[in-house]
């Protein structure tokens, strides 16, 4: 397990298959340091979970990753290409590349679950993936169980059938990584659950790796490679969920408890 002491301890030649490297990112907003030296590496197939307090800039980080926020300082590569110094047609290509998986599922009210599935194959005509409209949404949505629901409303739509949808809308330009941004959360725990083996599903299928960031402890646990904990704006600690869980690091220790008693309170 890795813990403040060692967090700046970064190869300087990371191996070439990390699909993702952060090196020393740094992001104020004004006088509020929120990332102050944080690093990362996700490496093919795997999923690495970020945990961490509100506030702590999970959310920050992976807006970071896709540049719809700028780092102040530090190093952020997303398959080989350095992200602050790409033109926009070049950051679009990598979006592509990246799938994003909101919060809130972000679903068009005022489109069809089609409709929505076919907003990024219109959008992004260049990924020119070889298959008809068609046939690539409904192998997204089958992808997710959910072929009988192409021409529902996300009004008609249950929450845990509307975070299926918006990860068919995800899976449907076929990227290499993706981000989710709390996947189970304000669902109950048997959708929750559903929601963490659709994700494992996915990984094995499509051979993604995930950046998760999670406040669910029981999601953190069952998916997770390897978890990093975002506290005081560094990688503060990092391991698996065993060796965090059993560590003797009072932050870490105090840490587990308060989100668990959070999870089960």
């Amino acid at each position: 397990m890795k813990t403040d002491a060692t967090h700046n301890s970064i190869k300087n030649t990371a191996p070439k298959e990390a699909l993702i490297i952060i090196r020393d990112v740094q992001k104020s907003f004004g006088e509020n340091k929120v990332l102050r030296g944080f690093n990362l590496e996700l490496y093919p197939k795997e999923n690495v979970v970020i945990l961490g307090k509100s506030g702590s800039g999970k959310s920050v980080l992976i807006k970071c990753l896709v540049r719809l926020m700028d780092i102040d300082a530090g190093e952020v590569l997303v398959l080989g290409r350095s992200i602050p110094d790409l033109d926009q047609k070049a950051l679009d290509y990598i979006r592509t590349e990246v799938g994003f998986l909101f919060q809130g599922s972000a679903l068009y009210d005022s489109m069809t679950v089609r409709e929505n599935l076919r907003f990024p194959l219109r959008r992004h005509p260049e990924r020119k993936l070889g298959e008809n409209e068609e046939e690539l949404i409904w192998e997204a949505l089958d992808s997710v169980g959910l072929g009988n629901a192409i021409d529902l409303m996300p009004a008609e739509l249950s929450g845990g059938m509307k975070r299926r949808v918006a990860l068919a809308r995800t899976l449907i330009l076929k990227p290499s990584i993706i981000l989710y941004d709390e996947p189970t959360t304000g669902l109950d725990p048997i959708t929750a659950n559903e929601i963490i083996q659709l994700m494992l599903k996915i990984q094995r299928e499509f051979d993604t790796a995930s950046l998760i960031i999670t406040h669910d402890m029981d999601c953190a646990r069952v998916i997770s490679s390897r978890m990093i904990i975002l506290q005081d704006g560094i990688n503060y600690a990092e391991g698996t969920y065993q060796e965090l869980a059993q560590s003797k690091d009072p932050k870490v220790k105090a840490f587990f408890k308060e989100v668990q008693s959070r999870n089960h309170g």
